[in-house]
């Protein structure tokens, strides 16, 4: 074979793997659904004559059987990979004369060649189909071209009649050709198809007819009408008749379908979840507890509830008449001393240590039976910020005023007043001095 034949081979494989890769990553990621191969069986007519390109380097073709098969696989909807095989014989003379009535000064008078083998692989493609708008297509026009190789030996007749080898023996002449065709195809059943076609194929050689004459190179055509037949299983489309506009349409019809379901979830979703904080957060008997969760859904107005939305306990104990006594004993000062003394707080705060309760609840029974008043005064010593002594004595102040309260002190007759480091009692330089600054003092009144 020439080295431009190799050529021409190589580069029609280089189209090819573009597409093969393509389909490898996915373009057509629904093909396991449908039947992608077949093999086809032809018969026709051969003929050293193209549609395009004239004939060869004799006046007269004759037509003559040829015959055919194929295996193709479908890549996409409408691109498909096809092998193909030819066979039969190439016929032709100088009967015919020419324009001017002259005949022919040829030298040969005929020419007979068989065809051994013309094997290709092509692309197919669908270029048209008719009912497209149904998702299923019966009537295909498809368009193909490719390259291959062909292997032929000619025989030749001189104007004396005698018929010779063109190559000695009958040696077989190899040559690269290309494939350019177009047919109709019809589905007969969900596995055949009817295939009417026709290939031209234009020889890289001028020595297909026995007879080189003019510059141009060979050519001859096939016209044939076959069956293709569908591999694969019965449960499964062929993929060359699926229409994949409506393919398209029809599944964004069924996205289409699908998002409004959901937004009709969603919307559904919606009103549930407002009916549900409508219901959280209506309140009929308006006590601040939401009806969902009030167990007392008859709350008179004004009460005050607990979390379930109940009336809180109220304290029926009988109260005890206070009589003001205006003189202060000596025992009821030594009694705030004590607790004066006892007073301890934890480290740098203002809770109270267990300790001191004792002696707090005697100053609280002394307020409730005697009704005294009484100023606290927090002090503290110099250590940290005089922003932060102001408030650690008051809360220290605060403290204990609570916790008197909860023993049933009148609040409206304590007062609790924070100084700070501001009215130190002995000397800030000495440990001592500094625990003795760190007080609460309670006049009692």
């Amino acid at each position: 074979m020439k080295k431009y034949s190799i050529f021409h081979v190589a580069l029609v494989l280089t189209l090819f793997i573009p597409l093969l890769s393509k389909a490898q990553t996915g373009i057509f990621t629904d093909g396991p659904g449908y039947r992608r191969w077949s093999i086809g069986v032809n018969g026709g007519v051969l003929a050293p004559v193209a549609a395009t390109g004239g004939s060869n380097d004799f006046t007269k073709w004759k037509a003559s059987a040829g015959y055919g098969a194929y295996i193709k696989w479908q890549l996409l909807h409408a691109l498909g990979i096809r092998a193909d095989y030819t066979g039969g014989k190439l016929a032709g003379n100088n009967d015919r004369k020419l324009g001017d009535g002259s005949v022919p000064n040829r030298g040969l008078n005929s020419f007979e060649t068989k065809l051994k083998y013309a094997a290709s692989l092509s692309a197919v493609v669908n270029v048209a189909t008719i009912n497209w708008l149904y998702r299923h297509n019966y009537v295909q026009i498809y368009l193909s071209a490719g390259g291959g190789l062909t292997g032929y030996s000619p025989r030749i007749t001189d104007k004396s009649g005698t018929t010779t080898d063109y190559k000695a023996g009958g040696k077989n002449i190899q040559e690269f050709f290309i494939p350019v065709g177009a047919g109709l195809k019809f589905k007969i059943s969900p596995v055949i198809n009817l295939d009417l076609g026709y290939t031209m194929y234009y020889v890289d050689g001028d020595n297909l007819d026995g007879y080189n004459y003019g510059p141009n190179k060979d050519k001859y055509s096939y016209g044939y009408a076959g069956l293709e037949f569908s591999l694969g299983s019965s449960n499964k489309s062929q993929l060359a008749w699926q229409n994949p506009a409506k393919v398209m349409y029809d599944d964004m019809v069924e996205q289409k379908a699908k998002v409004m379901q959901e937004l009709e979830t969603v919307n559904a979703n919606n009103t549930r979840l407002s009916a549900d904080v409508d219901k959280l957060l209506k309140d009929a008997d308006g006590d601040g507890v939401s009806d969902y969760f009030d167990k007392c859904p008859n709350t008179a107005p004004g009460m005050k509830v607990d979390g379930s939305g109940c009336d809180l306990p109220r304290d029926t104990t009988p109260r005890q008449l206070i009589t003001k006594v205006t003189n202060i004993t000596e025992a009821d000062r030594r009694l705030v001393r004590e607790a004066i003394q006892n007073l301890e707080f934890e480290f740098g705060k203002a809770s109270i240590k267990p300790t001191s309760f004792p002696s707090l609840d005697r100053v609280a029974k002394l307020l409730v039976t005697k009704g005294f008043s009484l100023k606290l005064g927090g002090h503290t010593d110099n250590i940290g910020s005089a922003e932060k002594n102001m408030i650690l004595s008051k809360d220290r102040a605060e403290s204990v005023k609570q916790y008197l309260v909860t023993q049933g002190a009148n609040p409206s007759r304590i007062e609790a007043v924070g100084y700070g480091a501001n009215q130190p009692i002995a000397s800030n330089k000495t440990a001592a001095g500094r625990q003795k600054n760190r007080r609460v003092e309670f006049t009692l009144y």
